[in-house]
C-alpha cells in the first residue's frame, strides 16, 4: 500500500500531539505534588507535626507496652504543636519535644518539672533553675535520659509540645498536664 504525504503528515501530526501531551500530564501532576510538599513542610515546620515516641522513658503516657517484638510497629505517634514557642509559653507538666543537649541532632520527649525560677528538688540536691531554661524528666525514671542527668534544658531547644496521642487507633486521646508538686516550689 502507497501513502501519499499528506496522509503521513496528518498521523504523525495525531501521534506528535498525543506524546506531547503526556509531558504536560506529568509536569501538572509533579507541579500539584511539588506543592502539597511544600505546603506540608511549612505546615510541619511552623505549627504542628507528627513524631514517633521510641522508647520506655515516658512509659505509661506513651508506649505502655515495649516488650514485644513489634515495637516500632506499636510506637505511639503524638502531635506536636508548635504555636507555644513564639513566646515559650509552657506550664508545669507539659510534655515536650526538644533536642538533647548533649547532641543536637537526638530528640527527646519529657515533662517538663520545672520553669525559669522554680526550685527543684532531686534525690541529691535542690536546683535553681534559671531564666530561660527548664527542669524536664521522664515519667518512667528508672529508664529516663532527663535534666537529672543533664541538668536544665535551655528552651531553645524546644521544638514543640505534645497535645495529643495519635497512634495506634485504640490509643488516641489527649496527653494531661501532671505535674508533682511535692518536688517544686516557685522562687
Amino acid at each position: 500500500m502507497i501513502y501519499d504525504g499528506s496522509i503521513l503528515a496528518r498521523d504523525s501530526s495525531v501521534v506528535g500531539n498525543v506524546d506531547m501531551g503526556t509531558p504536560s500530564v506529568l509536569w501538572n501532576v509533579a507541579k500539584k505534588c511539588f506543592t502539597v510538599g511544600v505546603i506540608s513542610l511549612t505546615v510541619s515546620d511552623l505549627f504542628a507535626s507528627i513524631v514517633p515516641v521510641r522508647g520506655a522513658s515516658m512509659s505509661p503516657t506513651f508506649n505502655p507496652k515495649t516488650n514485644s517484638l513489634l515495637d516500632s510497629l506499636s510506637d505511639d505517634r503524638v502531635l506536636v504543636e508548635k504555636l507555644c514557642l513564639s513566646n515559650y509559653k509552657f506550664s508545669h507538666g507539659d510534655v515536650i519535644v526538644f533536642c538533647s543537649p548533649d547532641n543536637h541532632k537526638e530528640k527527646h520527649i519529657k515533662r517538663i518539672v520545672g520553669l525559669p525560677g522554680d526550685w527543684v528538688g532531686t534525690i541529691y540536691d535542690v536546683v535553681h533553675i534559671q531564666e530561660g531554661h527548664c527542669w524536664v524528666e521522664g515519667d518512667n525514671s528508672a529508664s529516663s535520659l532527663d535534666s537529672r542527668s543533664f541538668g536544665p534544658v535551655p528552651l531553645g531547644l524546644v521544638k514543640g509540645r505534645v497535645t495529643h496521642i495519635l497512634w495506634p487507633p485504640h490509643r488516641v486521646s489527649s496527653v494531661e498536664r501532671k505535674t508533682s508538686r511535692n518536688r517544686v516550689s516557685p522562687s
